[in-house]
């Protein structure tokens, strides 16, 4: 589904992706994990094209897709969560969902869309006419997500959607994930809260510096703490 081969990143003058390469099957998750200040963010940002300047290749279900917008590489099927959720603020629940189908060019039925993403969400069904930015960060960060899955994307890149949400979100989070990867839906996972990603994940691959540095299945590297202090520790 998705295959980075080489990647460099900058920004300005700082070269912060150093020839990254990994891959991610059809639907499966795999998480991303390291410190913060590792890249991790900087390589789903590469993924999406909104890096400033890359080299290497990047291929999504099968094709090169470096040189597209990340309006078109959303359009293919490659849905992002920020970390900052970026819930547009003036607009209800309901209208932020409906701009997950504004940039995508399939025929969608968008009551259907709205009807099948509440029956996954519903907590954001009870609040649909509801200004977004005036809910819980739990439920902001949910409505990111349900945002991101409406168009029913191939594969979601979610960046820390565990952060400062209480733990009975996270396991309502961790729950969606797994019927995600039971639908087809491949997920990349960035996450600081790494027990909780690698009891998600199928795989898992450390970011230090900007470089890859371990790849495995995610129950070695859960069972393996040394690695994870080397590499993950706060």
């Amino acid at each position: 589904m998705l295959e980075l081969d080489g990647l460099n990143g900058w920004y300005g003058a700082s070269h912060v992706l150093h020839n990254v390469s990994f891959s991610v099957e059809q639907g499966e998750i795999v998480a991303l994990v390291g410190r913060n200040g590792a890249g991790k963010t900087s390589i789903i940002r590469s993924i999406m094209g909104l890096m400033p300047r890359t080299t290497g290749t990047v291929r999504f279900d099968g094709k090169n897709i470096e040189a597209m917008k990340a309006h078109q590489r959303y359009a293919m099927g490659l849905a992002y969560v920020p970390e900052e959720r970026r819930i547009v603020r003036g607009l209800t629940v309901l209208e932020n969902l409906q701009l997950g189908l504004v940039a995508d060019r399939k025929v969608i039925d968008e009551a259907r869309a709205i009807e099948e993403i509440a029956q996954s969400f519903p907590r954001l069904q009870e609040r649909l006419n509801q200004e977004g930015v005036t809910m819980s960060g739990g439920e902001q960060q949910m409505l990111a997500i349900a945002r991101a899955m409406i168009a029913r994307p191939k594969m979601i890149l979610l960046d820390e959607p565990s952060e400062g949400i209480m733990p009975v979100l996270v396991e309502e989070m961790g729950a969606l994930f797994r019927r995600l990867r039971e639908q087809g839906t491949t997920l990349l996972l960035v996450e600081q809260n790494v027990e909780w990603a690698l009891n998600l994940a199928d795989r898992a691959v450390i970011v230090d510096q900007g470089e890859v540095v371990y790849r495995s299945d995610a129950a070695t590297l859960l069972a393996d703490k040394d690695i994870q202090e080397r590499y993950c520790a706060v």
